[in-house]
Protein backbone atom coordinates (compact mmCIF):
# COMPACT_ATOMS: atom_id res chain seq x y z
CA UNK A 1 0.00 0.00 0.00
CA UNK A 2 3.04 2.18 0.79
CA UNK A 3 3.94 2.38 -3.32
CA UNK A 4 0.18 2.93 -3.85
CA UNK A 5 -0.06 6.06 -1.74
CA UNK A 6 3.39 7.34 -3.23
CA UNK A 7 1.88 7.69 -6.17
CA UNK A 8 -1.32 8.95 -5.13
CA UNK A 9 0.93 11.58 -3.50
CA UNK A 10 2.94 12.20 -6.87
CA UNK A 11 -0.45 12.46 -8.70
CA UNK A 12 -1.32 15.10 -6.56
CA UNK A 13 2.07 17.25 -6.38
CA UNK A 14 2.24 16.60 -10.55
CA UNK A 15 -1.17 18.22 -10.88
CA UNK A 16 -1.35 21.12 -8.07
CA UNK A 17 2.18 22.12 -8.03
CA UNK A 18 1.72 25.06 -10.57
CA UNK A 19 -0.92 26.74 -8.65
CA UNK A 20 0.81 25.85 -5.03
CA UNK A 21 4.32 27.32 -5.62
CA UNK A 22 3.30 29.29 -8.80
CA UNK A 23 6.76 31.52 -8.47
CA UNK A 24 9.08 28.40 -8.41
CA UNK A 25 6.40 26.94 -11.66
CA UNK A 26 7.29 30.43 -13.68
CA UNK A 27 10.71 30.48 -13.29
CA UNK A 28 11.34 27.11 -14.40
CA UNK A 29 9.25 28.39 -17.80
CA UNK A 30 9.10 25.42 -20.02
CA UNK A 31 10.62 22.69 -18.16
CA UNK A 32 8.07 22.96 -15.27
CA UNK A 33 5.32 21.28 -17.88
CA UNK A 34 8.32 18.56 -18.63
CA UNK A 35 9.07 17.90 -14.67
CA UNK A 36 4.88 17.93 -14.19
CA UNK A 37 4.76 14.97 -16.87
CA UNK A 38 7.71 13.02 -15.77
CA UNK A 39 5.83 13.29 -12.06
CA UNK A 40 2.33 12.45 -13.43
CA UNK A 41 3.82 9.90 -15.56
CA UNK A 42 6.08 7.96 -12.29
CA UNK A 43 2.72 8.34 -10.17
CA UNK A 44 1.23 6.37 -12.92
CA UNK A 45 3.47 3.23 -12.44
CA UNK A 46 4.02 3.71 -8.88
CA UNK A 47 -0.20 3.56 -8.47
CA UNK A 48 -0.41 0.57 -10.74
CA UNK A 49 2.29 -1.61 -9.04
CA UNK A 50 1.22 -0.22 -5.94
CA UNK A 51 -2.20 -1.36 -6.40
CA UNK A 52 -1.48 -4.50 -7.99
CA UNK A 53 0.96 -5.63 -5.06
CA UNK A 54 -0.78 -4.84 -2.54
CA UNK A 55 -2.70 -7.32 -0.53
CA UNK A 56 -6.36 -6.32 -0.06
CA UNK A 57 -9.96 -7.63 0.88
CA UNK A 58 -12.99 -7.09 0.44
CA UNK A 59 -15.11 -4.06 2.62
CA UNK A 60 -18.53 -6.24 1.56
CA UNK A 61 -20.21 -7.25 -1.29
CA UNK A 62 -21.57 -6.37 -4.22
CA UNK A 63 -24.38 -7.59 -6.79
CA UNK A 64 -22.69 -8.56 -10.01
CA UNK A 65 -25.35 -6.17 -11.59
CA UNK A 66 -23.45 -3.59 -10.57
CA UNK A 67 -20.82 -4.27 -13.47
CA UNK A 68 -23.73 -3.39 -16.00
CA UNK A 69 -23.78 0.11 -14.32
CA UNK A 70 -20.47 0.54 -13.98
CA UNK A 71 -20.09 -0.41 -17.48
CA UNK A 72 -22.70 2.03 -18.61
CA UNK A 73 -21.15 5.08 -15.98
CA UNK A 74 -17.66 3.79 -17.90
CA UNK A 75 -19.05 5.00 -20.80
CA UNK A 76 -19.76 8.15 -19.94
CA UNK A 77 -16.51 8.79 -18.65
CA UNK A 78 -15.38 8.19 -22.06
CA UNK A 79 -17.46 10.17 -23.27
CA UNK A 80 -16.99 13.16 -21.44
CA UNK A 81 -13.30 13.37 -21.44
CA UNK A 82 -13.45 12.91 -25.38
CA UNK A 83 -14.01 16.25 -27.10
CA UNK A 84 -17.85 15.76 -27.48
CA UNK A 85 -18.32 17.94 -24.84
CA UNK A 86 -16.91 20.70 -25.83
CA UNK A 87 -17.72 20.32 -29.54
CA UNK A 88 -21.19 19.16 -29.57
CA UNK A 89 -24.69 21.05 -28.57
CA UNK A 90 -25.73 19.32 -25.86
CA UNK A 91 -22.84 19.63 -23.02
CA UNK A 92 -20.98 22.70 -24.51
CA UNK A 93 -21.77 24.39 -21.82
CA UNK A 94 -20.26 21.95 -19.15
CA UNK A 95 -16.60 24.01 -17.53
CA UNK A 96 -15.05 20.81 -17.06
CA UNK A 97 -16.13 17.73 -18.53
CA UNK A 98 -12.53 16.17 -18.60
CA UNK A 99 -12.37 16.20 -15.27
CA UNK A 100 -16.40 15.47 -14.38
CA UNK A 101 -15.13 12.36 -16.77
CA UNK A 102 -12.76 11.05 -14.84
CA UNK A 103 -15.00 11.80 -11.51
CA UNK A 104 -17.59 9.07 -12.69
CA UNK A 105 -14.74 6.69 -14.07
CA UNK A 106 -13.43 6.61 -10.79
CA UNK A 107 -16.64 5.90 -8.91
CA UNK A 108 -17.89 3.41 -11.28
CA UNK A 109 -14.86 1.71 -10.22
CA UNK A 110 -15.38 2.34 -6.40
CA UNK A 111 -18.91 0.93 -6.99
CA UNK A 112 -17.66 -2.72 -8.53
CA UNK A 113 -14.32 -3.09 -6.33
CA UNK A 114 -14.95 -3.32 -2.53
CA UNK A 115 -11.81 -4.04 -1.28
CA UNK A 116 -9.38 -1.55 0.67
CA UNK A 117 -6.99 -0.84 -2.21
CA UNK A 118 -9.00 0.03 -4.65
CA UNK A 119 -11.10 2.25 -2.37
CA UNK A 120 -7.68 4.32 -1.42
CA UNK A 121 -7.03 4.01 -5.27
CA UNK A 122 -10.19 5.88 -6.59
CA UNK A 123 -11.64 7.71 -3.55
CA UNK A 124 -8.24 9.76 -3.73
CA UNK A 125 -8.57 10.14 -7.57
CA UNK A 126 -11.93 11.58 -7.19
CA UNK A 127 -10.97 13.55 -4.32
CA UNK A 128 -8.23 15.03 -6.55
CA UNK A 129 -10.60 15.49 -9.55
CA UNK A 130 -12.78 17.87 -7.21
CA UNK A 131 -10.42 19.86 -5.58
CA UNK A 132 -8.87 20.36 -9.50
CA UNK A 133 -12.10 21.89 -10.48
CA UNK A 134 -12.20 23.91 -7.46
CA UNK A 135 -8.90 25.20 -7.87
CA UNK A 136 -9.07 25.93 -11.50
CA UNK A 137 -12.43 27.47 -10.97
CA UNK A 138 -10.77 29.46 -8.21
CA UNK A 139 -7.97 30.20 -10.45
CA UNK A 140 -9.77 31.14 -13.58
CA UNK A 141 -13.14 32.96 -12.49
CA UNK A 142 -14.36 34.12 -15.77
CA UNK A 143 -14.34 31.11 -18.08
CA UNK A 144 -16.40 31.38 -21.50
CA UNK A 145 -18.32 28.26 -22.99
CA UNK A 146 -17.41 27.18 -26.30
CA UNK A 147 -19.89 28.37 -29.21
CA UNK A 148 -22.65 25.85 -28.99
CA UNK A 149 -21.74 23.08 -31.94
CA UNK A 150 -23.56 20.36 -33.85
CA UNK A 151 -25.79 17.54 -32.52
CA UNK A 152 -23.76 15.30 -34.86
CA UNK A 153 -20.56 16.18 -33.00
CA UNK A 154 -22.04 14.44 -29.88
CA UNK A 155 -23.62 11.07 -31.47
CA UNK A 156 -19.91 11.00 -33.13
CA UNK A 157 -17.84 10.95 -30.45
CA UNK A 158 -20.54 8.72 -28.55
CA UNK A 159 -19.99 6.22 -31.31
CA UNK A 160 -16.37 6.24 -30.79
CA UNK A 161 -16.87 6.24 -27.14
CA UNK A 162 -18.75 2.97 -27.12
CA UNK A 163 -15.63 1.36 -29.47
CA UNK A 164 -13.38 2.84 -27.20
CA UNK A 165 -14.81 1.25 -24.22
CA UNK A 166 -15.14 -2.11 -26.10
CA UNK A 167 -11.78 -2.12 -27.02
CA UNK A 168 -10.84 -1.00 -23.08
CA UNK A 169 -12.52 -3.46 -21.90
CA UNK A 170 -11.15 -6.36 -24.08
CA UNK A 171 -7.73 -5.16 -22.62
CA UNK A 172 -8.71 -4.92 -19.28
CA UNK A 173 -10.02 -8.35 -19.08
CA UNK A 174 -6.54 -9.46 -20.47
CA UNK A 175 -4.96 -8.12 -17.86
CA UNK A 176 -7.01 -8.30 -15.32
CA UNK A 177 -11.08 -8.64 -14.62
CA UNK A 178 -13.07 -8.20 -17.63
CA UNK A 179 -15.67 -5.66 -17.11
CA UNK A 180 -17.68 -7.53 -19.88
CA UNK A 181 -18.22 -10.79 -17.38
CA UNK A 182 -16.29 -14.20 -18.10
Amino acid sequence: MTLLIAGLALWYVGHFWKRALPGAHANMGQRAKGISAIMILISVVFMVIGYRMTESYDLHTLPSALRHVNNLLVLFALYFMSPGPSKGAIFYKMRHPMLTGFIIWAVAHIMVNPDLASMVLFGALTVWAVLEITVINRAEPDWQPNPKGAIAKDAMFFVASIVLLVIIGYIHGLIGPSPFGA
